[in-house]
This record gives C-alpha cells, sequence and structure tokens, in this order.
C-alpha cells in the first residue's frame, strides 16, 4: 500500500466525531452525560412528516433510484416554502437543487467552483467544514475575522485592502453558527456588492432562520442577487429531522447546474420516502415554528441560567440554537470544556474549534430538555 493522500495531512477529523468516541467511553464506564455540545433536534417531526414517509414507503415503486434533481413534488414544496418564508421567487424546474442535507452541499459547489489554489473567504468563527471542504480540494483558505464588537459581521473595508484577485467563493452564514448574530438585508446588500466588485460568488448558509429570529431572512431577496450569490437551507434544525439528510440549493440556473454535474456523480438520488416527508415539511405553518420556539425559549433561559452559574458572560442573540458565551479572562475555555465533561459530565463545545476568533468561548446547544439542563445546573452549584 502506497500511502494515503496527501490532502488528509491538511485535514483533522471532525471534532464532534472524534470527540464524541470520549463521550461514549464515559458512558459506558457509567456516567450519566449531558450532551449540551450538538445541534441535533432531540424534538420529534410533526406527525404529517412521519406520515408521509411511512405511507410513501409501502408503495412498492418507491424503493428504486430517484431522480438525481429530486421529484418534482420537491422542488415545488422548496420553492413555495421560499416565497412563503422569505419572499423569494425561485422556479422550481431550474433554481432549486434538493440535496441530501446541506453539508453536502458545501462540498459540492466546492467542487464545482474552485481549482487547486484558488482562494476561499471564510469566516472566522465559523463552521469547520468550509475548511476543510477547501483543504480536501487544495484551495486555499483565507479567513475573514467577526467579532463581538462588530456583533460578528464581516468588516468589508478592512477585506478591501486585501488581495482579492485569487479569490472564488465567500462563505457566509446568517443566521451566524456558532455565535447566533441574526445578520440584516442591509448586510446582505453590502456583500452583495462587495460580491460583484471583484467577481467572487457568495454562498449563504441559512438552516437556522425560522429557530427563535422573528423575521427569518434570505440574501436572495435582495434585487440581483442570484448573480452573485446562492443559498443552502436545510431542513434538519427547521423540521426537526437531522438525520433524514435533506437540503436545497437555491440559485442561478447556470450554477445550479454546474454543482449538479458534480452531484450526479456522487449519489443516485434521495429514498422517494424522505422526499414525500420533506414535501410534508416544508407545508407546515407558523403554528408549527411557534411551537417548536416556545420550547427552545424555555430551554434558553435556563440555559442562560447555567451559564450565569458557571461565571460565563452571555453574548445574547435574537434566536438561534445555541447560547454563546465567553469565559472569564484567565480561564482557558478548552480546559474548562474538559473539567465540564470529565468532573461534571456535561458536554459543551470550546469556541476554538470554530476558528481562532472563537477562542475564549463556548458554545451551548439548545437541544436537550428542560430537565437535563436543571440537572446540568445542579451539578454545577453542588
Amino acid at each position: 500500500m502506497k500511502g494515503f493522500s496527501k490532502r488528509l495531512g491538511e485535514v483533522r477529523e471532525y471534532y464532534f466525531s472524534s470527540k464524541l468516541k470520549e463521550v461514549q467511553t464515559l458512558r459506558e464506564a457509567g456516567h450519566q452525560i449531558i450532551n449540551m455540545g450538538i445541534g441535533s433536534p432531540d424534538l420529534p417531526p410533526h406527525p404529517s412528516v412521519t406520515e408521509a414517509l411511512k405511507t410513501s414507503a409501502s408503495i412498492p415503486t418507491a424503493h428504486g433510484y430517484q431522480s438525481y434533481i429530486g421529484s418534482p413534488a420537491l422542488r415545488a414544496a422548496c420553492s413555495d416554502f421560499y416565497g412563503n418564508s422569505y419572499g423569494v421567487h425561485l422556479d422550481p424546474e431550474n433554481e432549486i437543487l434538493p440535496l441530501m442535507g446541506s453539508k453536502e452541499g458545501i462540498m459540492h459547489i466546492s467542487m464545482a467552483f474552485l481549482d487547486e489554489g484558488d482562494e476561499v473567504l471564510i469566516p472566522n468563527p465559523g463552521y469547520p467544514t468550509y475548511t476543510s471542504v477547501t483543504k480536501l480540494l487544495n484551495a486555499k483558505p483565507v479567513f475573514y475575522p467577526l467579532s463581538e464588537e462588530r456583533n460578528w459581521e464581516p468588516d468589508l473595508e478592512e477585506l478591501e485592502h486585501m488581495d482579492l484577485s485569487r479569490v472564488k467563493l465567500m462563505w457566509v452564514n446568517y443566521p451566524h453558527m456558532p455565535t447566533g448574530a441574526a445578520g440584516s438585508l442591509e448586510m446582505f446588500g453590502r456583500l452583495l456588492a462587495f460580491a460583484k466588485k471583484h467577481q467572487i460568488l457568495i454562498v449563504n448558509d441559512n438552516p437556522y432562520s425560522f429557530v427563535l429570529y422573528e423575521n427569518p431572512i434570505s440574501i436572495l431577496s435582495l434585487p440581483d442577487a442570484k448573480e452573485n450569490a446562492m443559498e443552502l437551507n436545510s431542513l434538519s434544525k427547521t423540521f426537526n429531522i437531522p438525520g433524514w439528510r435533506v437540503g436545497m440549493l437555491a440559485g442561478k440556473k447556470e450554477y445550479l447546474e454546474a454543482v449538479l454535474r458534480v452531484k450526479s456523480n456522487m449519489d443516485s438520488g434521495m429514498f422517494l420516502g424522505i422526499q414525500e416527508g420533506a414535501v410534508a415539511a416544508l407545508k407546515l405553518g407558523k403554528e408549527w415554528f411557534d411551537q417548536n420556539n416556545a420550547v427552545y425559549a424555555r430551554r434558553r433561559e435556563l440555559v442562560w441560567q447555567l451559564a450565569e452559574a458557571m461565571g460565563l458572560t452571555i453574548l445574547k442573540q435574537p434566536g438561534g440554537m445555541f447560547v454563546w458565551t465567553k469565559v472569564p479572562e484567565g480561564i482557558n475555555a478548552l480546559d474548562l470544556v474538559d473539567r465540564l465533561l470529565y468532573e461534571k459530565h456535561i458536554f459543551v463545545t470550546p469556541g476554538m474549534i470554530f476558528g481562532s476568533a472563537g477562542e475564549g468561548y463556548i458554545r451551548f446547544s439548545l437541544c436537550v430538555s428542560e430537565e437535563r439542563i436543571l440537572e446540568a445546573k445542579r451539578r454545577i452549584v453542588k
């Protein structure tokens, strides 16, 4: 055997993949771990969603290969969802591409647009997959800092002083993970002007806009946005089906066709039952979001209390699936996270996994019951 790909030298195992092995080892030793680290919704999907899955799964022809571009019903449901939720008109035939989760979309988009040596603007802090995928393709990540002082929004004036000649893609993620910053249409407008000036394609990763945010926004709602932007979206957080792996990419026909050339060589279509369940989910209305958000709002209050009991500074944002906190001066956040895991058996996420600008911060997930949050608080104050 002549060895592994050189590109693996630039990429580490995903943090949660490796850390959950430690969590599992502690569980096997008899410890009751409270997992507040991962944004995997623990609430169930709507009954109509699982019923649609079960009904379609009983159809004999449902188990064969499906279309690479998703069923017409799913694309239409995605289009209607964007129209009703964001006021964005999308042609279901040409401007929607269903995905097996938006995470695969990050890879497909990068493979469609990047060559070796191209540069990619990546938020710091930001979702680690933007960086790992860029490195896997032998492109170069160029990190742009986000700061508490600027409410975690890009400093475009600072970017203007950089050499952007080799930058092809810019990843943005609003509402932002891990900080919860909402972003704004005004900010999107500035980003689009920047992208147009420098011939950069912006991809907004938008899976969180219905979790506690009152006014969901999309970069595609701005005039001519499709010329310089695409948007990833996901049903995982919005409809409590993270394990189903359903997402979508929205944007200009020519851009989606390029992504499809990659995607169609890497998968063989999404199971019809999952597509039918996704259609049912996308038809849910305001009552569904209000119901979920009532639960998340109660949990957030309790997590704020937990963080205060730990002496952390809470950086409150209008919404999101996480609570972003700052550790006291002189405390190492990574050490604190490990002490919480091994001494209190509470798993939370250190901000440093999202980039150097996350140093000194800790993220708590709201995907844990009120009872477990209260138990975590009891362990802290005991």
